[in-house]
C-alpha cells in the first residue's frame, strides 16, 4: 500500500501519519484490521540481531519509521521518509479519529495504573471517545498460550476495533501477531510507554528536542538505570555502525 525502504534487516513504509489512521479506518469500515509496528532504532537493531524477530516485524501490515535516528539512516541511503511517525503521536490521532467514528479502542498492558489513568486523559480530551476495556495482565517473554487466550476473551468481550498494545518490544509484537490470527478484524498498534505518556506518569520531551533528534536523551534522564545500557551501550554503537554502512553501500551504488 505504500512504498518502502530498507533498513538493515527491516524495511519500513513510507508513510505520514495522517495516512496510516486513513488505513487503519478506511480497513475497519471493510471488516478489516491488522498490526503496526512503530520502528525505532532499538527494533533495527533487535532485527539486526535476530532474524526470528526480524521476521515478526517484517509481518506487520504497516511498519513506520518511529524515531529521528531511523530517518536519518535513510537519508544517508538516499531514502528519505516524509515524517517521523511515533507511536506516542499516532495514540492520540487514532484515538482522536475513533471518536469521530464511533469506534470502539481498549487499553492493554502498560505500567502500574497506566491503562487507567490514560483512560482518563483519553476521555478527557475526546468525551465521545468509546474506551470498552482496559486491562494490565502479566504477559511472560514470550507470551503463553494461556496468557494469549485470556487477553483474547477480553478483547473479544469487549468487541474491540482496535488496541493499543502496551508491552514493550518484542512482547507487544509476538501478542499483536498471535492475537492478529484469531481476531482478524481489530486493528493492534505497538505502543510501549505511549499509555504512561498519555497518563502523565512519565513526561515526553519538547517538541524542539524530539526535531533534533534527542528525545532519548529525554528518556535515559529519566529512567537511567532502565535505559542507559541499552541507549548507550547497545543503540549508540549500532547506530554509527549502520550509519558507515549505509554511508558506504551508498557511494558503492552511486
Amino acid at each position: 500500500m505504500f512504498p518502502e525502504v530498507k533498513i538493515g534487516s527491516l524495511s519500513l513504509h513510507r508513510a505520514t501519519r495522517e495516512q496510516v489512521v486513513d488505513v487503519v479506518f478506511s480497513s475497519l469500515g471493510r471488516g478489516r484490521g491488522g498490526t503496526i509496528v512503530t520502528a525505532n532504532l532499538d527494533f533495527l537493531q533487535r532485527a539486526a540481531e535476530d532474524p526470528v524477530l526480524a521476521d515478526l516485524y517484517g509481518q506487520a501490515s504497516l511498519r513506520v519509521a518511529d524515531g529521528m535516528p531511523v530517518l536519518w539512516l535513510a537519508q544517508l541511503a538516499g531514502e528519505g521518509f516524509p515524517e517521523r511517525v511515533a507511536g506516542s503521536d499516532l495514540v492520540w490521532a487514532l484515538a482522536e479519529r475513533a471518536a469521530r467514528e464511533g469506534r470502539r479502542l481498549f487499553l492493554l498492558g502498560g505500567g502500574p495504573g497506566a491503562a487507567e489513568a490514560a483512560e482518563h486523559a483519553l476521555r478527557a480530551r475526546y468525551p465521545s471517545l468509546l474506551i470498552v476495556g482496559t486491562s494490565s495482565p502479566r504477559v511472560s517473554a514470550p507470551p503463553r498460550p494461556e496468557e494469549l487466550s485470556a487477553i483474547r476473551l477480553e478483547i473479544s468481550a469487549a468487541r474491540a476495533d482496535l488496541v493499543y498494545c502496551a508491552f514493550g518490544t518484542p512482547k507487544q509484537e509476538q501478542v499483536a501477531a498471535s492475537l492478529a490470527l484469531s481476531l482478524p478484524e481489530v486493528w493492534w498498534l505497538g505502543c510501549g510507554i505511549s499509555l504512561s505518556f498519555i497518563a502523565g506518569h512519565v513526561s515526553r520531551a519538547p517538541r524542539w528536542v524530539q526535531r533534533l533528534g534527542f528525545e532519548w536523551l529525554h528518556r535515559m534522564a529519566q529512567e537511567p538505570g532502565r535505559l542507559a545500557h541499552r541507549y548507550l551501550i547497545r543503540n549508540l554503537p549500532f547506530l554509527l555502525r549502520e550509519a558507515a554502512r549505509q554511508i558506504k553501500a551508498h557511494r558503492g551504488a552511486a
